[in-house]
């Protein structure tokens, strides 16, 4: 197949971080298809490579992408690639001089870097592998420090830190167009933000989250759990308007002790809205309730353009509804004023997931996304136990280990159609949709885990479930 035909079928390399690798596809499918585009990469696509060849995409497109994406570095367009130098060589003679005219003119400044994938380069051997390319037709002048244009020569060297070969396995050369926004995980650190708790949400898989639900400007977007609002931080950042429940009086209130070291209570300006106007998106804060998430406060139909959450796994954070399992002898009027505090009770894990899924279905306007974390249990995993709805097509299913034993799985859901009777005959009959009970034992075999692991730590044990 013909590397270049016209100016509308140029290919687009796309350089992606190495980590939480199973989030990059979605992530990009659904920044492309807030473009209207699909993902079409090029031959030999590999998915955990580091570097990707984009094709039936515009410049425009793949700015658009990496003003939101948190999982790719940059991206370049492609004017060349090869298994070896003179493959390379061969295929940026292929490239149409025209499409080159615009970068090399006289006038112009340039510099090319080299970028290696899994080996470090000395400066010499940089220098002469942009030597090499002497034979590209440039005829303005190299300036370093601050160029017009900037080129890259991309090496593969593989993914072998034991195995490195002395050449790479793949070159790419291309003209940088743009970085991604990895400068958010930063930013938006939670060691830097006013107000967090025990299970705020990392800022990468926050943004992530957000991307994955297609968030944009002026969409409303609800977190059911919210907890410190971690996820209404990274959707507001993209313009979208943002509230929350959650059951914990104390959190939504920013009072109580404080998850800070060093800091026994939390400060009379610790709240959701807070963080908010640290990163100035404050106008986009709607309002957090209290509210328990098993019972219904919204108005019928279709509220919300995505419902983002961590919902809690009884780990850092118990999983508790209110209620009693006791029959209650007062009418729900004797129980107003300020001074009554309501009984909670168990709120199982299949329970939380069947009514979060039957909650997007009813309050989720066509084409919006439900996006959650769903604890699992590795030895027992399998895709049947992924909680389904007759109304909500599956998008993506990405795993984040967290131990030998246990991992999250970021679900992602889009809702195709209204509820209807039958849906609900389809919930009770169709045994696809019923709840999968083994996710209550979830607290049990994580904990049993770590008991087998005579009491040592993991290191990666369970980050959030709350927020």
């Amino acid at each position: 197949m013909a590397l270049h035909c016209s100016r509308a079928c140029r290919q687009y390399l796309l350089h992606l971080a190495q980590d939480n690798i199973e989030f990059r596809l979605p992530e990009i499918k659904a920044l492309l298809s807030l473009r209207g585009k699909q993902f079409c990469p090029a031959e030999n696509f590999k998915e955990r490579s580091p570097f990707w060849v984009l094709n039936n995409v515009s410049e425009d497109d793949v700015l658009s992408i990496m003003g939101r994406t948190v999982c790719a570095k940059s991206v370049f367009e492609l004017w060349g690639h090869g298994r070896t130098p003179s493959e390379l060589q061969a295929s940026l003679q292929k490239y149409p001089t025209d499409d080159m005219a615009p970068f090399i003119q006289k006038e112009s400044t340039y510099k090319i870097n080299v970028y290696t994938f899994n080996k470090t380069l000395v400066f010499k051997d940089r220098i002469k592998k942009i030597d090499a390319l002497e034979f590209l037709p440039f005829q303005g002048k190299v300036n370093l420090k601050n160029p017009e244009h900037i080129f890259c020569l991309l090496e593969d060297y593989g993914s072998d830190p034991n195995n490195i070969p002395d050449e790479p396995f793949y070159v790419y050369f291309g003209r940088w167009i743009a970085d991604g926004q990895r400068v958010l995980i930063r930013s938006h650190s939670v060691k830097t933000r006013h107000f967090i708790g025990n299970t705020s949400m990392d800022a990468g898989l926050s943004f992530i989250m957000a991307n994955h639900a297609r968030v944009k400007a002026h969409d409303l977007v609800f977190d059911p759990f919210v907890g410190t609002g971690s996820l209404l931080v990274a959707c507001s950042h993209f313009g979208a308007y943002v509230c929350g429940t959650d059951i914990d009086y104390n959190t939504i209130h920013g009072i109580g002790k404080a998850s800070r070291k060093n800091q026994k209570w939390r400060g009379p300006d610790e709240n959701i809205r807070a963080n908010l106007r640290q990163y100035e998106t404050e106008k986009f804060y709607v309002d957090v309730l209290v509210s328990d998430s098993s019972k219904a406060i919204w108005r019928q139909g279709p509220l919300f353009d995505a419902i983002i959450t961590d919902p809690p796994y009884g780990i850092r954070e118990s999983t508790r509804r209110t209620g009693s399992q006791k029959e209650s002898s007062k009418s729900a009027e004797d129980f107003g004023g300020e001074s009554h505090v309501p009984v909670s009770m168990a709120y199982h894990l299949s329970d939380i997931f069947s009514d979060l899924l039957s909650f997007a279905a009813h309050c989720l306007v066509i084409g919006g996304r439900l996006v959650y974390w769903l604890p699992v249990y590795r030895p027992e995993y399998r895709e049947e136990i992924v909680p389904l709805h007759p109304c909500l097509r599956l998008v993506s299913n990405c795993e984040q280990t967290l131990s030998s034993h246990t991992s999250r799985r970021l679900i992602t859901m889009e809702k195709m159609k209204e509820v209807e009777d039958s849906d609900k005959q389809a919930l009770v009959l169709e045994s696809r949709f019923s709840p999968y009970q083994g996710h209550n034992a979830f607290r049990e075999k994580y904990f049993s885990g770590i008991t087998k692991r005579s009491g040592k730590s993991d290191g990666s044990t369970l980050v959030n479930g709350s927020d």
